[in-house]
């Protein structure tokens, strides 16, 4: 498949979201082994799950360390190459911008704890769920408001529009699912909530009218 076919795909490009559906397949399996007595809409929660674990510990945490010794730019491998190909997107990522260093750090190492906390509470139907589901998707939630609002609050001088796949394919879609997901978590944390609201109310009744 030749670059005239799909434009602006580079072999780095095609490699890069290779390694995205590797990752999907990999949660897709952890998912199947540990989340088969769970409800259908907890299993797909515990794909989201085991896929964030897995991006923040593989991609983000090497970016992390790349731009701690030194810059993406300046590093050299195959994960140098992969953030390097997102960076043509956003430059912030090349050069170890220190806010964007910064929500990383936070991410890989506070995210991934709560993660990982929320997929044993899931599997063990813990009482503390539904609060390091809230937790989580507030992280992560402003995670993403403080990686691109200080940039847009410049008039977006490091984010670069010009081809399709800079915009919509890492910029929109990549930062989008971390955006949709945790607003669908905390919809559902809500309605999880409310229900128990709701339950207990009848059970009250029930106690008057006996």
């Amino acid at each position: 498949m030749d670059s005239a076919e799909l434009p602006g795909l580079s072999a780095v490009s095609l490699l890069s979201l290779s390694a995205c559906v590797l990752q999907v397949f990999c949660a897709a399996l952890l998912t199947y082994r540990y989340g088969g007595i769970t409800s259908g809409e907890d299993r797909w929660i515990l794909l989201w799950l085991f896929y964030d674990v897995i991006v923040h510990l593989t991609l983000e945490g090497p970016f992390v360390y790349m731009s701690l010794v030194g810059t993406v730019e300046t590093s050299e491998g195959p994960l140098a190459e992969l953030w390097k190909e997102y960076g043509k997107a956003d430059s912030r990522w090349l050069v170890s911008d220190p806010t964007i260093v910064s929500i990383e750090i936070f991410t890989v190492v506070l995210d991934s704890i709560l993660a990982l906390l929320l997929i044993h509470a899931i599997l063990k139907k813990k009482y503390y769920r539904h609060f390091l589901q809230i937790a989580l998707s507030v992280c992560e939630l402003y995670g993403g408001w403080m990686t691109f609002c200080p940039d847009w609050l410049l008039g977006s001088p490091h984010l670069n529009t010009s081809r399709w796949i800079y915009l919509w394919v890492y910029l929109v879609f990549f930062n989008g699912l971390w955006v949709l997901v945790p607003v669908l978590l905390l919809v559902q944390s809500w309605s999880c909530l409310k229900s128990l609201e709701l339950r207990g109310d009848n059970s009250e009744v029930i106690r008057k009218n006996m």
